[in-house]
């Protein structure tokens, strides 16, 4: 059951780094870094690819702590 739930981590995370490298970046050098703030509190949301990039990172980041904890878990008790 260990090296099944390890190979599950490494799975998740190797997609999650890949879906992390998929999105586009919000900004780009200084200016981005001044105006940022802005465009986020004026509410703009993400289109297509990058809204479904979004949901896929954030599914991923969800099941890969749930999977390391139960690796620790399970190493904890074995």
């Amino acid at each position: 059951m260990l090296t099944f739930a390890k190979i599950l981590l490494v799975i998740f995370s190797v997609l999650l780094i890949i879906t992390v490298l998929l999105q586009s970046g919000r900004n780009a050098g200084l200016s981005g870094a001044i105006t940022g703030g802005a465009e986020q509190m004026m509410g703009r949301k993400a289109r297509g690819l990058d809204a479904v990039l979004a949901k896929v990172t954030a599914g991923l980041a969800f099941g890969f702590i749930v999977l390391a904890v139960w690796v620790a878990w399970l190493v904890a008790h074995s």
